[in-house]
C-alpha cells in the first residue's frame, strides 16, 4: 500500500469515528470541526478553510471560495451533510481540484445513514497523476 492510500485510509477511518459518535442530522460546520480534530488526533497534516482565488481574463477573485479541508497539501476534502449527493456537489469539488491542481479529492456526506454510503472519491487527471 502506498502512502496515499495509507492517508486516504486514516483520513477515511477519522470520518467514520466522527459519523459513529454523532450519527447524522448535524450541521456541516459540525463534522468539518470534529473531523479536523480527529485528523490532529491521528497525526495528518491538514488545513482548513483554504482560499481558493479564481483567475478569469486577469480578474483574482481572490476569496471566490473555500476548501473545507486539505490534507497533505494535495487531497480536498469537502464536507456535506445533505440528503444525498447530486451532481452539482461532484462538479464543485472537481471544480477545487482543477482550480488548486488537486488530483484526489472526497466528498463526506455525514448525513447518511452509513458514513460508507456518504463517501465519494474523486480523481482528476489535472495535472497529477497517481503513483
Amino acid at each position: 500500500m502506498g502512502e496515499e492510500d495509507r492517508l486516504c485510509e486514516a483520513v477515511l477511518g477519522c470520518a467514520l469515528t466522527v459519523h459513529k459518535v454523532l450519527g447524522p442530522g448535524l450541521l456541516e460546520r459540525v463534522y468539518e470541526r470534529c473531523l479536523a480534530h480527529e485528523l490532529g488526533t491521528a497525526g495528518i497534516k491538514f488545513e482548513r478553510q483554504i482560499l481558493l482565488p479564481v483567475i478569469y481574463d486577469g480578474l483574482g477573485i481572490d476569496e471566490a471560495y473555500r476548501i473545507d479541508l486539505l490534507i497533505a497539501r494535495h487531497i480536498v476534502v469537502e464536507v456535506k451533510a445533505v440528503d444525498r449527493v447530486v451532481g452539482v456537489h461532484r462538479a464543485q469539488l472537481l471544480s477545487y481540484m482543477k482550480l488548486g491542481g488537486f488530483s484526489l479529492g472526497y466528498l463526506l456526506n455525514f448525513n447518511s445513514a452509513l458514513m460508507k454510503d456518504g463517501i465519494v472519491r474523486l480523481r482528476n487527471g489535472f495535472p497529477r497523476e497517481a503513483p
